[in-house]
């Protein structure tokens, strides 16, 4: 049981990334480097061994826009914010290159995505429901790092329809919002805008009827789980 709970707890944690305080806004992921710029980092699993998932910076269409590309991997690329950022206004443009047709989130062996861009709070203990609250103190017992206790993440699926809400399929603490399905062609950009603070109180709402700060914003792709691989590209992320 104790195992159980500290893989997901650790789940949660590599999910969330690595989330220190920076500069109030989003720095763009463009730029002549190959690398995305600080405060963008890399953020995987304690401990992982797996292979993480790559980011670069790369030229499309004569714009610089951001490759995901997940084989057999797991990562975040994530980006701190200051505890006085006001932003809730997030908007970017993404793309699928080469699809997972494994995936499935209603299922631990098919939890991966393609693409998912994700926004951390930190929600209060005390609104976290018990189990969940042991399994956050187990994770942050581990870790020098906080770990936000309420993630929101934004996916392109291949199966699930859009509007499609649900938990993660190894913890509550991560809930999932479907903006694109099947009807979403791959190589077509398409532009998303969301109310962060809205989702939250939509997925979050059964715990707390505040919206606490931002910690972060993350991108990721992931396909440890299905033994697969997925291609996206993301641009334009801003925080407003």
């Amino acid at each position: 049981m104790r195992r159980g709970l500290m893989r997901c707890a650790l789940l949660a944690l590599a999910t969330a990334g690595v989330v220190r305080g920076a500069g109030p806004q989003l720095v763009p992921l463009s730029g002549a480097s190959d690398v995305p710029p600080a405060p963008w980092h890399v953020a995987g699993l304690p401990k992982q061994t797996k292979p993480l998932t790559r980011f670069k910076l790369e030229t499309l269409d004569g714009e610089r826009v951001l490759r995901i590309e997940a084989e057999r991997s797991y990562g975040n690329l994530v980006h701190p914010l200051a505890a006085d950022t006001s932003g809730h206004l997030l908007r970017w443009r993404w793309r699928i290159a080469e699809p997972n047709p494994l995936i499935d989130l209603r299922h631990k062996e098919g939890d991966d995505s393609m693409v998912k861009v994700c926004a951390f709070f930190d929600e209060p203990l005390s609104a976290v429901p018990f189990v969940e609250r042991q399994l956050l103190r187990l994770a942050r017992s581990v870790s020098s790092e906080p770990l936000p206790a309420a993630t929101v993440c934004y996916l392109w699926d291949n199966k699930l329809a859009p509007g499609t809400a649900l938990h993660n399929a190894f913890t509550h603490r991560l809930r999932l919002l479907v903006l694109r399905g099947p009807e979403s062609a791959p190589l077509q950009w398409q532009a998303e805008q969301r109310d962060v603070a809205a989702d939250y109180k939509r997925l979050f709402g059964d715990e707390s009827d505040s919206v606490p700060p931002l910690l972060g914003i993350g991108v990721g792709a992931d396909a440890d789980n299905t033994h697969a691989r997925s291609v996206a590209h993301v641009a334009d992320l801003v925080l407003e």
